[in-house]
């Protein structure tokens, strides 16, 4: 055994951690973490536009895989750091807690909590360069995996801007091994909500290919906006209520609207960062709302005394955006997804509690209107709670049972475990005879389930084929019964829609199965081609084509799927139900702000943005069957 010693202490450096240790600071190594690079750098540019000395940001994805961001802030500073007698920004660049935000001289609020951000980026780069505008010039240096490789040395070119800085890096291969291309999508969500919370600032996002493409952000309505944007499809009882107010240096900004749906919509930030796990900003807001709804629901003599308005309630139909901006936030890990300062808790439900009350007694109709609309909420709950202890007492089984429809595997609960929701009693019929028994369970449906874009609860609960979705998979107990959850329904338009539909009640009432990577869409075969020796099992139109091209001459017979139900169970099992050969694809959420808006879109009340939707984008559309 060898001797534990001083020697065996091992101290690393900076750059040396935070490429030893990388997800301790950006989460993970996968896609998250890949794109959290990118939002460190934006963050230091929104700080300078929260400053007030930034009104132009844009992100460049170029076409070598490197990601560029340019601001036209004050630049980070160039002039020899006093104590380091290095360039001001290369120690910025090198040193982990390094920054000007750890006083309130220079930023009053940043996003960026530790001040590793810009640092951990260099650190896990491939190469980094640096190019600051200050004095008339451009300054510029160069880093490979976190380390300076030239010297600080001005450009002969001429600075964009007065003042600003550029960063361009690409991610370390040895670090991202899985992959280190950047999802469009991502930035463009993330600029979308930036530009919202910062009104006025534009934010562009350039692609950079055959034809480079633009996408600009800029929205002088602010959070207003915000809330107007994701209320598109759906109908509102009342115009949108802003607050704007200030406590103990805590900055509050809010927005909220009730619609006629029965999806709440609650979206906050703290500093521009999304904090999607909430907080105690999120808490101060929903303990003032209903605090408030009840109290002027007795004043107005509105409600009865058997009906009890809850917190669920209150927010049913609401669409929230709120952000609060904090002089020292406290964040659950690096990569900032849940606010945790004790202080702002009492700051936005007294500032939230103020501006309502105020609301409601200069607003008397419109405050009748969201107090009417609650309590009908509140019915509908019970309501449906009433007709669950129906169903279970009429069907006497406990709470929690299994439908009677459900093939059932034999390791349920494993990570190996599938759940195939199949549309229609003949394919899951085929589907029974061809699974595996140990890992797939099987649970057919009857036909289309209902839309929950547009029912209330009490019908969505007492539905009976959702019933089964929800007691087969789990949904809304936190606990998953299977490892993976796969909808299969036919290639074509019908089993388009009846996959939307599901697709909306995993969004809307599973959507943590869609975040933890649980739910998948089967890929079944579109053709059959048969020649004398092989059988080919095709997906698309494009890819029989490729095959027609390279069979060439060969004499070829042609079958077209127009459902489940017409492959007998060996066909089915081979092409859509084999893990060594199907095709399976995993739904995710990248962009839940749009997602949210789609889906009141396209499957909401209003026709007419569903209509201007589909004339806009119907030029994209695939794989229909005319």
């Amino acid at each position: 055994m060898s001797k534990y010693d001083a020697s065996k202490i091992q101290v690393l450096k900076d750059i040396e951690a935070v490429r030893k240790r990388p997800a301790m600071y950006i989460g993970d190594t996968d896609k998250r973490g890949l794109h959290h690079l990118v939002f460190e750098v934006v963050d230091n540019s929104i700080d300078e536009a929260m400053a007030g000395f930034c009104d132009y940001i844009r992100i460049t994805l170029h076409k070598d895989g490197s990601v560029s961001v340019l601001d036209n802030g004050r630049g980070i500073p160039v002039d020899i750091h006093p104590t380091e007698k290095r360039p001001a920004v290369e120690v910025v660049l090198t040193t982990l807690h390094a920054g000007g935000k750890f006083d309130h001289k220079v930023y009053k609020v940043a996003g960026g909590l530790h001040g590793v951000g810009i640092s951990v980026v260099n650190a896990l780069s491939e190469w980094l360069e640096v190019e600051v505008m200050r004095d008339g010039k451009v300054y510029y240096q160069r880093y490979e995996r976190g380390e300076p490789k030239t010297e600080l040395k001005v450009l002969n070119k001429k600075p964009e801007f007065k003042t600003g800085t550029l960063i361009r890096f690409l991610p370390d291969k040895e670090i991202f091994k899985r992959t280190i291309k950047f999802d469009p999508v991502i930035i463009q969500a993330r600029a979308r909500a930036l530009a919202f919370l910062n009104k006025g600032i534009k934010l562009d996002v350039k692609i950079e290919g055959r034809k480079d493409k633009v996408i600009t952000f800029k929205y002088d309505g602010g959070v207003v906006e915000f809330v107007e944007y994701l209320n598109e499809g759906r109908d509102p009882i009342h115009k949108i209520i802003y607050v704007k107010d200030e406590r103990e240096n805590v900055q509050l900004e809010l927005a909220m609207q009730y619609t006629t749906t029965y999806i709440e919509d609650i979206y906050c930030y703290a500093n521009n960062i999304h904090t999607e796990e909430g907080g105690t900003h999120l808490i101060g807001f929903k303990s003032a709302l209903t605090k408030v709804i009840n109290d002027f629901a007795k004043k107005m003599n509105l409600v009865k005394k058997n009906i009890q308005i809850t917190g669920d309630d209150a927010r049913e139909g609401l669409t929230c955006v709120l952000s609060v901006r904090v002089p020292n936030p406290q964040f659950e890990g690096q990569t900032k997804t849940k606010l945790g300062n004790s202080e702002v808790k009492g700051i936005v439900e007294g500032i939230v509690r103020q501006h309502l009350s105020k609301y409601f007694e200069e607003n008397p109709r419109e405050s009748e209107r969201i107090i009417k609309w609650v309590i009908n909420a509140a019915r509908a709950r019970i309501a449906a709670q009433k007709a669950r202890e129906v169903e279970r007492k009429k069907a006497k089984i406990e709470f929690g049972s299994l439908p009677g429809k459900l093939a059932d595997c034999s390791n349920r609960g494993s990570p190996q475990s599938e759940l195939y929701i199949v549309e229609g009693e003949s394919a899951g019929g085929s589907a029974k005879q061809a699974r595996d028994r140990r890992y797939q369970a099987i649970l057919p449906l009857k036909g289309k389930i209902l839309n929950v874009e547009k029912a209330s609860p009490d019908k969505i609960f007492s539905n009976d084929e959702i019933k089964a979705i929800m007691a087969a998979t789990g949904m809304g107990t936190g606990k998953l019964r299977y490892g993976k959850i796969i909808l299969m329904t036919d290639a074509d338009i019908d089993g388009s829609h009846i996959r939307t539909l599901l697709l909306t009640l995993f969004y809307r009432y599973g959507r943590d199965i869609i975040e933890k990577g649980k739910l998948f869409i089967a890929q079944p075969p579109l053709y059959k081609v048969k020649t004398k020796k092989e059988v080919y099992y095709v997906h698309s139109d494009e890819e029989l084509k490729r095959l027609l091209k390279r069979l060439g001459d060969t004499k070829v017979e042609i079958q077209r799927y127009k459902g489940l139900g017409e492959m007998n169970a060996d066909e089915l099992f081979e092409t859509t139900m084999n893990p060594k050969k199907r095709v399976i694809k995993k739904v995710t959420i990248e962009d839940a702000e749009e997602a949210d808006r789609l889906f009141s879109i396209l499957m909401g009340e209003k026709v007419e943005p569903r209509r201007k939707f589909i004339e806009e984008n119907a030029q994209f559309a695939v794989n229909l069957d005319i």
